[in-house]
């Protein structure tokens, strides 16, 4: 997928300066989240969506850094409560903290990127010291409305210092499907030294490149997934900052996670799980160039059934809309050439999404009250991750004759 007849660009690691070999171009894509207003009204920024394996580290990361401020804007529209899957997940998670690790006489749990408060709730109602750092705005004061603590502003090394000074160490620096985000995560690890407690632990959750791969989860690589991680790529991340990867343990959330749990190096030991996924992830070719040229080729033939498809369909007569109005769905859209030409509407339950047009690909976005109204005939699930959830919900669309049009691992209809 990578251009060709093009002469090739040394790019260096984020991390450890090695080189950068790119793998995969998605092409021109729109910032993921900025959901355009219908009336008009700014203009839309568009970057081009390349990725690279570090020949010396094995992290796999985009070649153009959008800007943070033209991604997690005041207004970003994400809300991590609107799915009930996640609601369970982000409470036995902090349950799990609070048995495992926030037990001491005054503990102090810091969440970086806590959005709407999905996590911290639980902690907060059990009495404990807690602090979201979110730079939405609106996210903010949704979970301060739930009684959260947060703070609005970027983690970096500098907002660290100064949460330490006004709070003291954090036991706990939680942070999930965030840290991929962000693409100067030097001053991450910086900022986790200056703020964790000598024998606290740094725990993030985020997408698993191995899944990714394997089931073809493409869509998984847009603005915000700056960095895609696997268990080698932070283990040597970790060491570089001075800290040890002690935890790595799979999680069936977003088709595939890890919750990776990094320490102090020498303050825990290392679970077999460690080891146990390294060799796992050297089995796979995690960093070997052809493991990247057969997941292109996969890329490409999906994009061509799933386009060969919807026009077909559409060409029979047939109405086609889309479930799931996800910041994902904005590489499949642009990058298969789907639009409202091919698709009527996507339905999602965000509000601040509703009334407004997909980025880049113009659909427009509708409540799922509206759904049945009348039902398609094919609905494109972009929220595949959610398919469980969402089909179970919406079980009258297959009652009426409705079919689920799936591109993961492979196009097929349901």
């Amino acid at each position: 997928m990578s251009g060709e007849g093009v002469p090739p660009t040394v790019n260096r690691c984020r991390v450890c300066d090695g080189e950068v070999q790119e793998c995969l171009d998605f092409g021109r894509q729109p910032v993921s989240s900025a959901f355009v207003d219908p009336d008009g009204g700014g203009a839309e920024v568009f970057y081009r969506l390349a990725v690279g394996f570090c020949t010396t580290c094995t992290l796999v990361q985009q070649l153009e850094e959008v800007p943070r401020d033209a991604m997690f804007r005041v207004d970003y529209p994400y809300r991590s409560s609107e799915s009930a899957l996640m609601r369970k997940h982000f409470e036995q998670t902090a349950r799990h903290l609070l048995e495992s690790e926030l037990t001491g006489p005054d503990p102090f749990v810091v969440e970086v990127g806590s959005n709407d408060g999905i996590m911290l709730q639980t902690v907060a109602d059990a009495g404990i010291r807690h602090l979201g750092v979110d730079p939405s705005r609106d996210a903010a004061e949704t979970a301060r409305d739930k009684g959260i603590q947060v703070q609005v502003e970027f983690f970096e090394e500098a907002s660290a210092r100064r949460i330490r000074a006004a709070h003291g160490p954090a036991d706990v620096i939680f942070s999930a499907n965030t840290i991929s985000h962000i693409a100067y995560i030097d001053s991450i690890f910086r900022g986790v030294d200056a703020l964790l407690a000598p024998t606290g632990i740094f725990v993030f959750e985020d997408r698993y490149l191995a899944d990714i791969i394997e089931h073809n989860y493409f869509d998984q690589i847009y603005d915000e997934h700056f960095y895609l991680f696997s268990i080698h790529s932070v283990h040597s991340m970790a060491e570089r900052f001075g800290f040890e990867l002690v935890d790595a343990e799979r999680l069936t959330v977003h088709g595939g996670a890890v919750r990776f749990t990094v320490a102090r190096t020498g303050a825990r030991r290392p679970s077999a799980a460690v080891a146990e996924l390294l060799a796992r992830e050297q089995e796979l070719g995690l960093g070997e160039a052809v493991t990247y040229e057969r997941f292109a080729s996969h890329i490409l033939r999906t994009r061509d059934e799933l386009t060969a498809l919807l026009r077909d369909l559409r060409s029979k007569g047939h109405r086609i809309v889309a479930y799931g109005a996800t910041a994902k769905s904005a590489t499949v859209a642009n990058f298969c050439d789907i639009g409202p030409d091919l698709v009527d509407a996507v339905y999602d339950s965000t509000p601040e999404k509703q009334g407004r047009l997909t980025p880049g690909s113009h659909i427009p976005v509708r409540p799922p009250q509206e759904f049945a109204a009348p039902y398609p005939d094919y609905a494109l699930l972009f929220a595949w991750n959610h398919a469980e959830e969402i089909m179970a919900k919406e079980r009258g669309f297959r009652e009426h004759g409705g079919r689920w049009i799936m591109y993961v691992p492979d196009v097929h209809i349901v």
